[in-house]
C-alpha cells in the first residue's frame, strides 16, 4: 500500500481549518440541532459529507475544473446556490414560531425524518459553488498528480469522516436539554439571527466574482 503521510496530513489539516469555520453548513446543523430531532439532525450531516464527497471526486476526477471553465454554467450554480440559501433565510426570517413553541422548521423540508434532513443538507451543500472552488485549490495545490490511488482514497474517506464528526459533535453538544430551552425562549429571534446569516451567506455566494 503505498500511502503518502505528508501528502495526506497537509490535506486534512487545510480540510480541518474550513470544516468548524462558520458557514451556511454551520448555520444551517445548528438551527436543526437547537430546534429538530436527533434523526433530522442525523440526516443533514451525512447529506453535508455525501455533497463534500461529491466534489471532492469531482475534484480528483477534474470534473470541478470543466464546471468552472465553462462560464454560464458556473454562473448558474452561484446563482442558484445564492437563491437557495436566500430562499432558507427567510423562510426563517419570516416564521411565525413564538418564543416557547417548539414548531416545525417552516419551509418544506421541516419533515421529522432522517431522509429530509438528508435532502436538505446535500443540497445545501452541493448548491454551494464555494465548494468547488475549496476542492479544485485544495487539491489542485496540495496533491500532486503522481499522488497514488490509495493516497487519493484515504484522502476522500478521512473527509467524509471529519464532516460527519464535526458537525455531530456540534449537534450532540447543542441538542442539550439547556440549549433547547434556550432556544425555545428565544424562538423568533434565534429564528430571524440565523435566517439573516443564510441571507448574507446567500447573497455573498450570488454576488460574487
Amino acid at each position: 500500500m503505498n500511502l503518502d503521510v505528508s501528502v495526506l496530513g497537509a490535506v486534512l489539516l487545510v480540510y480541518v481549518v474550513v470544516v468548524v469555520s462558520p458557514g451556511p453548513n454551520f448555520a444551517l446543523v445548528t438551527r436543526l440541532a437547537l430546534a429538530e430531532t436527533r434523526s433530522t439532525s442525523a440526516g443533514a450531516i451525512v447529506g453535508l459529507a455525501v455533497a463534500a464527497s461529491v466534489y471532492a471526486i469531482a475534484a480528483m476526477s477534474g470534473l470541478s475544473v470543466l464546471i468552472t471553465q465553462v462560464g454560464w454554467l458556473a454562473r448558474f450554480v452561484q446563482l442558484a446556490g445564492g437563491g437557495y440559501l436566500v430562499y432558507l433565510g427567510v423562510n426563517l426570517w419570516r416564521s411565525k414560531r413564538a418564543s416557547g413553541n417548539h414548531q416545525e422548521f417552516e419551509t418544506k423540508h421541516r419533515d421529522r425524518d432522517f431522509r429530509s434532513g438528508f435532502r436538505l443538507g446535500l443540497v445545501v451543500n452541493l448548491s454551494n459553488p464555494k465548494a468547488i472552488a475549496f476542492f479544485i485549490g485544495l487539491y489542485g495545490v496540495a496533491i500532486p498528480p503522481s499522488t497514488s490511488f490509495t493516497t487519493r482514497g484515504v484522502i476522500l474517506a478521512a473527509g467524509f469522516v471529519l464532516e460527519i464528526g464535526w458537525y455531530s459533535i456540534v449537534t450532540s453538544a447543542l441538542s442539550r436539554r439547556r440549549f433547547r430551552e434556550a432556544y425555545q425562549q428565544h424562538a423568533r429571534t434565534l429564528d430571524r439571527v440565523i435566517g439573516a446569516l443564510l441571507i448574507g451567506f446567500g447573497i455573498r455566494l450570488a454576488t460574487d466574482r
